[in-house]
């Protein structure tokens, strides 16, 4: 089983708030089936000053972080082998260096480990 799972937050243009449920359903139902590593597309915004949906999920992942819901969360653009919390969790998610984003910067993405 694949311990690394994709969840498109962005699909079919969702409200921030339907976003949000999304992500609520996918850390709920990730633990069980035995994913340890949730990476989130949420996009980045047509503005290129980052997108509600990417803003509001951040703030969710840190309130989710504060109350030990999640062990971390690294957004695409920090999701790289000079990040401290990258290589802290490499021993204990070896997994996420196969994925096609790790070190690319990409600001559509937010990576997190349950």
């Amino acid at each position: 089983m694949e311990k690394l799972y994709t969840v498109n937050l962005e699909q079919g243009m969702p409200t921030v708030r339907d976003a949000l449920h999304h992500l609520d359903l996918s850390l709920s139902g990730a633990k069980p089936h035995g994913i340890t590593i949730l990476k989130l597309i949420h996009g980045y915004g047509s503005t290129g000053s980052g997108g509600k949906i990417k803003i509001e999920i951040i703030k969710a992942l840190r309130g989710k972080k504060n109350k030990k819901q999640i062990v971390e969360f690294i957004p695409g653009e920090e999701f790289s082998p000079f990040d401290p919390r990258v290589q802290q969790l490499i021993g204990k998610y070896p997994e996420m260096l196969k994925d096609k984003d790790y070190a690319r910067m990409n600001y559509g993405i937010t990576m997190v480990f349950l």
